[in-house]
């Protein structure tokens, strides 16, 4: 039986209705906004915004029959009347807002989109519109706890990262061609974002989140800067001593914690065929540090006071510039090191700066050639990085709170790192179980 309906045709109908769905869900999120505000005014609802996205739809048809300034044409025809409805509804109402005019051409430019063989770019972007203008109460309310300084800081590094790293030199200066200014930079904003993650998402849910959150956040900002508030917190502490031990302890763990799949993110961007070698050792360290932290958590004592933990802005560009002068100086030695003492050289600086700062040297690690210094090297140099930074921790908390709390925190991240240690001397390559794995479906392919 032969169709009434082309493929053309059909294929048409289908762009129509993805256009009217644009138009439609502008239209709730428009409509249910109004009725919560209690505006029953509002110069655009789920109707009109579905007229627009289906007008949309239809000009991008036509458009492509006839000449794209038809679509110019309508946009503009839709842009008068809009404005003209938003200048009746603030005269009537004296509510002083743009959005919804906005969101009605943006809403008539994606219909049109999706006619022009861009279906999809137009429906995400259709979807993530109406997250944003739905999510507005808690958007304020997120941008409301970021004080001056730090949004100015904030700005301040990505206006340098825009303008400035695309006119550094990406090629290599001293020896061995060690610095690349601008993967030097690069990897600067790509610790300080990840850090930003943890220290916005602090700012956003209030440091008072509870102690296990909190800590998390905070640790993806610095696990260091968390272990050194929480042993000054220990210190003056005086009713519950236990108890408060524990709670302190578990909130020290969990940052520490983060560490591993922080790595793991790092290396994985630099250096996928090292992230799969280091993917066991840091699965099964992050899984056995969280069984004495569940231990302490389950003894934990009262919670901690209010705005107890503050985490500094990781954006701050005094701050970026100082991480960035001590990577220039790590990537520097360890080539340096590596060159001249082989393995035994890399070891050493991964000992010694894994006290200064892990992101350096795991950095460092990820940028070398694994055939020069040897993947078995590279994996044990990370985790010789780990250990001093986990003894380093555990000095901390002994000088500043007491054995109490340092038996507590060492205790646990030994035993996790023995086991990493152990994972790599003694046991098997995962990337060259993978190639055992696939040795078999190749044959079968090749049979």
């Amino acid at each position: 039986m032969t169709s009434l309906i082309s493929g053309e045709e059909h294929r048409i109908l289908a762009e129509l209705a993805i256009a009217l769905a644009i138009g439609l869900l502008f239209g709730l999120e428009r409509g249910w906004h109004g009725e919560q505000d209690g505006d029953h005014k509002k110069p655009a609802g789920v109707r009109t915004f579905g007229l627009i996205g289906l007008l949309g739809g239809v000009g991008g048809v036509i458009a492509q029959a006839l000449s794209p300034i038809v679509l110019g044409f309508l946009f503009l025809a839709l842009a008068v009347v809009a404005l003209g409805s938003y200048l009746f509804h603030v005269r009537e109402t004296d509510a002083i807002g743009s959005t919804t005019l906005i969101a009605e051409l943006l809403a008539f430019a994606l219909a049109a989109l999706s006619t022009l063989g861009h279906q999809a770019e137009a429906a995400s972007a259709a979807v993530i519109s109406t997250l944003l203008l739905g999510y507005k109460p808690q958007l304020h309310r997120w941008l409301a706890r970021l004080e001056q300084a730090e949004l100015q800081a904030t700005l301040k590094l990505l206006l340098m990262t825009v303008v400035l790293l695309p006119v550094l030199p990406d090629q290599g200066y001293g020896p061995d061609q060690a610095l690349n200014p601008y993967e030097l930079w690069w990897l600067v904003v790509l610790i300080a974002t990840i850090s930003y993650v943890g220290y916005f998402a602090i700012k956003v849910f209030g440091a008072n989140a509870g102690v296990a959150l909190t800590c998390l956040l905070a640790g993806l900002a610095s696990s260091t800067a968390l272990t050194l508030q929480m042993a000054r917190i220990a210190r003056h502490q005086h009713t519950d001593q236990r108890t408060q031990a524990n709670l302190i302890a578990t909130g020290i763990l969990i940052a520490n914690t983060t560490l591993f799949p922080r790595i793991l993110v790092i290396v994985t961007l630099l250096k996928p065929s090292l992230a799969l070698a280091l993917a066991p050792p840091l699965i099964g360290m992050t899984l056995l540090t969280l069984l004495p932290t569940l231990a302490f958590w389950l003894r934990r004592g009262a919670p901690l006071e209010a705005g107890a933990l503050q985490v500094s802005n990781p954006l701050a560009l005094g701050q970026a510039l100082r991480f960035g002068l001590l990577l220039a100086v790590v990537m520097l030695v360890a080539r340096i090191s590596a060159e001249i003492f082989g393995s035994a050289g890399l070891l050493g600086v991964a000992a010694v700066s894994g006290v200064a700062d892990l992101n350096a040297i795991t950095l460092s690690i990820a940028r070398m050639e694994l055939e020069q210094i040897g993947q078995r090297t590279a994996l044990i140099a990370i985790l010789i990085a780990l250990t001093t930074n986990a003894l380093f921790k555990t000095l901390l908390c002994a000088t500043i709170a007491g054995p109490r709390l340092a038996w507590r925190i060492g205790l646990s991240l030994s035993a996790a790192l023995l086991v990493g240690f152990a994972m790599v001397l003694f046991g098997h390559d995962s990337a060259a179980w993978i190639d055992r794995l696939s040795l078999p479906m190749a044959d079968l392919t090749a049979d």
